[in-house]
């Protein structure tokens, strides 16, 4: 049996939940993915144009600082990466986060929040970050799925 990490960025609590649960339906280790600099509710207001959150992903390119590392992600074989949506993608932190490791050989399923918006571009902006990964479609999953529903997510992406 395959080694699972979840590992999820979360920076309203949203992410955080579902990681949870979907690590408890597949017996999966749990990782958050803490930013350096936290988020604050004005940050996060992705309809102020000056806001951080909106001024980092206008430039894809930014890494936000990540404040904790993986102790030993050589035992994992598969990563679920959870995140909410932003702009359609992963929050640039997702790549910080990625880019910190070696993943070659490794399989990456991302899973994201969101209040609407579908994962359209993300893993177009993800797989610079996953060098010799394999990158599995993403799914957007609601929050209200039980382990049962998320266990039979589980065995159907990883397949």
């Amino acid at each position: 049996m395959s080694e699972r990490l979840i590992a999820y960025f979360s920076p309203t609590g949203n992410t955080k939940k579902l990681a949870e649960k979907l690590a408890n339906a597949i017996e999966g280790d749990l990782f958050e993915i803490v930013p350096e600099k936290p988020y604050t509710k004005e940050d996060l207001d992705w309809l102020d144009r000056s806001s951080r959150s909106s001024l980092e992903m206008s430039n894809r390119g930014f890494r936000p600082d990540v404040l904790n590392k993986v102790e030993d992600i050589s035992k994992y074989d598969i990563i679920y990466l959870g995140f909410p949506i932003w702009w359609y993608g992963a929050p640039n932190i997702v790549n910080s986060f990625l880019e910190e490791y070696d993943l070659k050989g490794k399989t990456i399923i991302p899973f994201a929040t969101s209040g609407g918006s579908e994962m359209e571009d993300t893993n177009e902006g993800l797989a610079p970050s996953c060098k010799g990964a394999i990158l599995k479609d993403g799914d957007v999953i609601s929050e209200d799925l039980s382990e049962e529903e998320l266990k039979e997510w589980a065995k159907k992406v990883e397949a």
